[in-house]
């Protein structure tokens, strides 16, 4: 018997910050951002919306919730993946985001799948 969970989403997440489309003399840093998820799991699953927890680094706070991502809502296979690019604007050169994809199984089974915390920073800011 197969032990392999009927859930289970990999998330790998890259950042780069966009200089051309920053203004850091108004405290305007913008930053994109791609993730990868990968269904490791059993079953297929549909993202439909996600929660974003965004932290500049005076510890401002914002939260994002919306449907689905860049527009669409995935389903991705068993041992297939999605893959998107989007952006953040920052008011200060360093910044975290975290969160959540919010998934529905093809059994009707609803669950979270947790954004790890990643960095987003303007090159040379950090040590």
């Amino acid at each position: 018997m197969d032990d392999t969970p009927d859930y289970t989403l990999e998330i790998q997440i890259a950042t780069r910050f966009l200089p051309e489309e920053s203004a850091p003399e108004d405290d305007r840093y913008v930053f994109a951002y791609t993730i990868r998820i990968r269904n490791l799991g059993q079953r297929a699953a549909q993202l439909l919306d996600r929660h974003w927890v965004i932290t500049d680094g005076n510890g401002h706070v914002e939260e994002v919730r919306g449907e689905g991502v860049v527009g669409e809502q995935p389903r991705i296979e068993p041992g297939d993946q999605f893959t998107y690019t989007s952006g953040a604007v920052l008011e200060t050169a360093v910044g975290t985001m975290e969160g959540s994809y919010g998934m529905v199984g093809d059994d009707g089974t609803r669950f979270d799948a947790p954004i790890p915390p990643f960095t987003l920073a303007v090159p040379r800011t950090l040590h």
